[in-house]
């Protein structure tokens, strides 16, 4: 199969593990029920590799990411994951109350500055996948 294919089949894996599993387990840190996140909010999957002999540094400039993106005040949930199999290799789930809050996150300071270091750290650039929400209270219980 060729390896965009295969991506996206990882990419939906990675997904359907993450929110598949029971509702205790699925929540973040502010006890966000899937379930609960508005039909009309803004995910996005997106995916980057770091350049061989690069991992540990871009693992450093990403996991700092992670409490200031969690602070946005419109960032509804953000995980960010790495491959056991390929270190190096981030996967990101993020929902933002809209695609506007999205694209403002794209410009914050951090943000602008992670993607300044990615010539350096990542093998191109990051493969972002833009969805939609798809929830049914009454089957997440």
């Amino acid at each position: 199969m060729p390896r965009r294919f295969l991506s996206h089949i990882t990419l939906a894996a990675l997904i359907a593990a993450a929110f598949g599993a029971p509702s205790a387990i699925a929540r973040d840190a502010g006890g966000l029920r899937y379930a609960d996140i508005p039909a009309d909010a803004y995910a996005v999957v997106a995916q980057v590799r770091a350049k061989p002999g690069k991992e540990d540094a871009l693992r450093a400039i990403t996991l700092s990411l992670v409490p200031q993106v969690r602070a946005e005040p419109n960032n509804l949930l953000y995980f960010l994951q790495e491959s056991r199999e390929a270190p190096g290799h981030f996967i990101f789930y993020e929902i933002f109350a809209s695609q506007a809050d999205f694209e403002a996150h794209n410009q914050t300071p951090h943000v602008q500055s992670w993607f300044a270091r990615l010539p350096e750290l990542a093998d191109g650039g990051v493969t972002v996948i833009r969805m939609g929400i798809l929830n049914n209270a009454a089957t997440d219980r």
